[in-house]
Order: C-alpha cells, then structure tokens, then sequence
C-alpha cells in the first residue's frame, strides 16, 4: 500500500522541488554549485521528452521532501533499475518517516516493474543519511567508485575530431 503522503510530482510542485534541491546542495556544502531553475526543472520532467521522474512527501498540504530519479540499465540484469539523483526532506519534517516511505514508494516501482535495483549515491561525510541507508539493509559498494567529467574537461574530451 502507498503511504498516502506521497504522491507522483506535478508540475505545480516544481518550485517546491527547486527549493528543496537548493536545499540540499547547501547541506552538501555546494550551494554555489547548483543552478536549477524551475524551467530547467519543469522541462526535464514534464517537457516533450523527458527522462526525469519525482515523487513528493506532503506534510499539511505543503511539499516538503522528494525523491527525483532517472532509469539505468544494467547489462548483467538486462533489465532496467532506479538511480536515485536527490532526496531530501525539509529539516523541519525529519524524523517522521517521509525519507523512508520515499524510498519505499521507488522499491514498490522497481519491484512492480521488474527492476533490478533501487541505486544512489551518499556523500561520506554524512553519517545520519549513511545510517539511515543501513537501517534499511542498503549495502555499500565501497569498492566502487564514482567519476565524473565536467566543466572544461568535459569540453576538452568532448571537442576531440
């Protein structure tokens, strides 16, 4: 059964998700890094193709936390799964299981739909999201790593002829 807290986001939600996705990037000690506007946003979600999806957790009526994700696809499975790009709950409302029946909610689509993973990344700095993640059985790819090009590396490789 889905919590009734959490629902499919709509494009209404969109400058509460801004919101809470500037959020986070400042707990993440990168505010200076995160440029989301809502058009960008709305455009990615609910744009002629997008490749976005989020939910939100409503507490009196108010967006107050969300989940925002992407389909991978593992080639070992050969079938698809869930990354997890954001989630994040107002300070205000921790504590009160919105984080948890998030997660939930995107277990019960991987599960409905034959996915094969629920995945995400945690900063290593913080504990109380790492342990919140064990609470639930989450396990630690520890021998991962994640890599990224950006900026002008990015433009630098991606300008080769």
């Amino acid at each position: 059964m889905t919590d009734p807290r959490i629902r499919p986001a709509t494009a209404d939600d969109v400058p509460a998700m801004v919101r809470l996705v500037h959020d986070l990037a400042a707990y993440e000690r990168a505010p200076e890094q995160c440029v989301l506007t809502e058009e960008m946003l709305h455009e990615r979600l609910f744009g002629e193709r997008p490749a976005l999806y989020a939910h939100v957790a409503e507490a009196d009526g108010a967006v107050v936390g969300t989940a925002i994700w992407f389909l991978n696809f593992s080639t070992w499975d050969g079938v698809h799964g869930i990354h997890l790009e954001d989630l994040y709950v107002d300070p205000a409302q921790r504590g009160a299981g919105l984080g948890k029946a998030l997660l939930t909610e995107l277990a019960r689509i991987c599960v409905e739909r034959g996915y094969s993973r629920l995945q995400w990344q945690v900063l290593d700095w913080n504990t109380p999201s790492i342990e919140f993640y064990r609470s639930l059985d989450a396990v630690d790819l520890e021998e991962w790593r994640t890599y990224r090009l950006a900026g002008e590396a990015l433009q630098a490789l991606g300008s080769v002829s």
